[in-house]
C-alpha cells in the first residue's frame, strides 16, 4: 500500500500548528505578561540564547526580533565553552533564553545551570515542563505542542516561533506584534491548503540545495536546509541573500535549485534581486514570498512580515513530508537519528 502524505506523522503534527498556537496565546498570556513586566522593569543588557538542532534556528528568529523590535544585542551561545571548556562567563543582567523540545539534552542543562550562577535571568521556552531544562529555569514558558512523536521536528519548533514573538509583543507593547499573533491561527490554516507542489515535484532527483532567506526569513532557510537533509537525503545549505552573493554564488548555474523565503518589508527587494540573478543563470528557483507572481512562486498569504516565516515553515513541512515519501524516505524516521539527541 502506498505511503500518502497525510499518512505521515510529520505532516499530522505540523498540521496541528494552529492549535498549538493557540492554546499559548491562552495559556500562556499570564506567565509572558509577568515575564514581559520584569523585563519592562529590569531591561536586560543583552539576550543570550542556548539551543541546538531546529531549536538553535528557532533562536536565530529570536535575534532578529528581540533585535529589531527591542534594540537588545541577542546572541548565540555556544555550548560547549560552558559544557566541555569549563569556561566561566560573566553574564549578570543577561537574558538567557533556552529553547529546547525536551529539554534533556546535558549540555544545555549545564550551560543554564552555568548562566544561572554567572548572574543571568534564565527562561526556558519548552514543550516538556516537567523536564530538567525547565527545573533550572526561573520562568518556564510552555510551547504546548503536545506529543511530537515524528523524528522530524515540526510543531515544537513553530511553536518556540511563536512565543518568542509572544514574549516580544508583550515586552515590547507593540500593537503591530499583538495583532500578527492573533492573526497567526487563522494565516496558518489558509496557508496550509496553499500549492507547494512544484517544490516537491521539482526536487525528486535533487542532491544539492541552497536555501536562502534574509531578516525574520533567515530562520526559515536554516530550518527548512536542516529539513532536506534531514527527512529527503538532500544536501542543503542555507544562507542569508547577502552571503550567498559572496563564495556561494559561484557555484549556482544551469539547473541548480535554490530555495528563497522573503517577507514584505525591507529585505523583499534584495532577495528577488538574488532570485532574478539565479535564474538568469539557469537554476531552478522557486520563491515563497507573498503578493509575488510569476514562475515557481509558492503561496503565501498576507501577514506581518515578522510572522511570515511561521506560514512559511508550516507550508514547507507538508511539501516536505510529500518530498520524503516520493524519495523514497520515511520523513518520520530519518536514518541515524534519534528524537531525542542528548549532547554533552
Amino acid at each position: 500500500m502506498t505511503t500518502k502524505p497525510q499518512d505521515t506523522l510529520m505532516y499530522r503534527e505540523a498540521h496541528e500548528t494552529a492549535e498549538v498556537v493557540e492554546r499559548q496565546l491562552a495559556q500562556n498570556e499570564a506567565v509572558v505578561s509577568a515575564l514581559a513586566e520584569r523585563l519592562r522593569a529590569n531591561p536586560p543588557r543583552m539576550v543570550i540564547t542556548c539551543a541546538r538542532g531546529s531549536s538553535d534556528h528557532a533562536a536565530m528568529y529570536a535575534k532578529y526580533v528581540f533585535e529589531t523590535q527591542l534594540g537588545v544585542v541577542t546572541a548565540s551561545a555556544s555550548p560547549s565553552v560552558t559544557s566541555i571548556y569549563h569556561a566561566d562567563q560573566h553574564l549578570d543582567g543577561a537574558l538567557y533564553v533556552a529553547v529546547s523540545q525536551s529539554g534533556k539534552s546535558p549540555d544545555l542543562v549545564r550551560n543554564a545551570e552555568a548562566a544561572k550562577r554567572a548572574g543571568a535571568y534564565v527562561v526556558a521556552l519548552v514543550n516538556v515542563i516537567d523536564s530538567p531544562l525547565a527545573q533550572v529555569a526561573d520562568v518556564v514558558v510552555p510551547l504546548h505542542a503536545g506529543p511530537e512523536k515524528s523524528v522530524a521536528a515540526t510543531k515544537s519548533y513553530l511553536g518556540a516561533l511563536f512565543a518568542i514573538l509572544h514574549i516580544a509583543a508583550r515586552w515590547s507593547g507593540k500593537k503591530d506584534i499583538a495583532d500578527a499573533l492573533t492573526a497567526l491561527p487563522a494565516q496558518l490554516r489558509a496557508n496550509w491548503e496553499a500549492d507547494w507542489s512544484s517544490l516537491t515535484d521539482g526536487l525528486v532527483t535533487a542532491h544539492n540545495l541552497f536555501v536562502v532567506g534574509r531578516g525574520f526569513g533567515f530562520a526559515a532557510a536554516l530550518e527548512a536546509a536542516l529539513k532536506f537533509k534531514e527527512t529527503s537525503g538532500i544536501h542543503a545549505e542555507a544562507f542569508s541573500a547577502a552571503e550567498v552573493k559572496h563564495g556561494p554564488m559561484a557555484i549556482v548555474g544551469p539547473g541548480f535549485p535554490v530555495l528563497f523565503f522573503a517577507q514584505n518589508d525591507d529585505t523583499l527587494p534584495s532577495v528577488l534581486d538574488v532570485a532574478a540573478e539565479f535564474r538568469k543563470r539557469g537554476s531552478r528557483v522557486w520563491v515563497a514570498a507573498p503578493g509575488v507572481q510569476g514562475e515557481d512562486i509558492l503561496p503565501l498569504v498576507t501577514s506581518a512580515p515578522i510572522a511570515a516565516p511561521l506560514i512559511a515553515v508550516q507550508s514547507f513541512y507538508r511539501a516536505t513530508a510529500a518530498l520524503a515519501l516520493k524519495r523514497g524516505f520515511n520523513p518520520d524516521v530519518p536514518p541515524h537519528l534519534n528524537k531525542v539527541t542528548e549532547t554533552v
